[in-house]
């Protein structure tokens, strides 16, 4: 509990994979996640999941875990702070490694904020970032885009534009798609930019399978990578 009369809300830190979770989180976050009760989760199955994983000192079936997704209504959210508001302290977390990055999970975030509850980001594996680092590309100015169209010719252009963007601006352009549909995006990214603007694919970050690699739109053409089922980051900047 938080000693003051209302409670905090920590974002935790989860894995990107199956990894262990002492080889990715520090000890603090681990430490602090073991200490709470009260979780909310984008699925508490899997969250329940990582928990048991972490050696929880606790019956998982004592613990109070709610779920937050993208189809959980803005009304309900309030009913997921009350308890903070009350002096209870609650974890958040998602399944895209750290909370409200590229998550449903900001949603509460912001309502904390508007309610002057504590808000406290612990650190802990970002693919988005990881990949950004890992890419060797433009890491002063960079734009994170979510998913892009699905369909063609959606997705070409939203590509063609995010290519102009980069070469209007030095701008490192980030984007991500569900791992079924990787080699399908792929495809559309070899086909319609420039053979010069340069491409990094970061797969399964953290995972004993990690794979990155920074190569110009030509090259990948010759040999492009399988990527199916695999979490990817995808990142471009034309140079041109």
């Amino acid at each position: 509990m938080s000693s003051d009369a209302v409670g905090s809300l920590y974002l935790l830190p989860n894995t990107l994979g199956d990894t262990a979770a002492e080889a990715v989180i520090p000890a603090t976050a681990l430490h602090r996640t073991r200490s709470l009760d009260y979780f909310i989760a984008e699925d508490p199955k899997s969250a329940r999941a990582f928990l048991k994983r972490l050696g929880f000192p606790r019956p998982l079936q004592d613990l109070r875990v709610e779920r937050l997704d993208h189809n959980t209504r803005a009304g309900d959210i309030a009913s997921l702070l009350a308890p903070i508001l009350a002096g209870r302290d609650a974890g958040l977390l998602s399944e895209a490694g750290l909370p409200a990055i590229a998550d449903p999970g900001a949603s509460l975030v912001r309502l904390a904020h508007e309610n002057s509850v504590r808000v406290v980001p612990l650190s802990g594996p970002s693919s988005i970032l990881m990949a950004l680092a890992a890419s060797g590309l433009e890491g002063q100015r960079f734009v994170f885009h979510g998913y892009l169209p699905v369909k063609q010719p959606g997705l070409a252009a939203a590509l063609k534009e995010l290519e102009r963007q980069s070469r209007r601006l030095s701008q490192t352009q980030i984007f991500i798609e569900t791992p079924y549909r990787n080699d399908a995006t792929l495809a559309t990214i070899l086909r319609v930019l420039s053979g010069d603007t340069l491409v990094c694919v970061a797969a399964d970050l953290t995972l004993e399978s990690e794979a990155v690699a920074t190569r110009p739109v030509a090259q990948w053409r010759l040999e492009p990578p399988r990527l199916k089922g695999r979490p990817t980051v995808f990142l471009l900047l034309s140079i041109g």
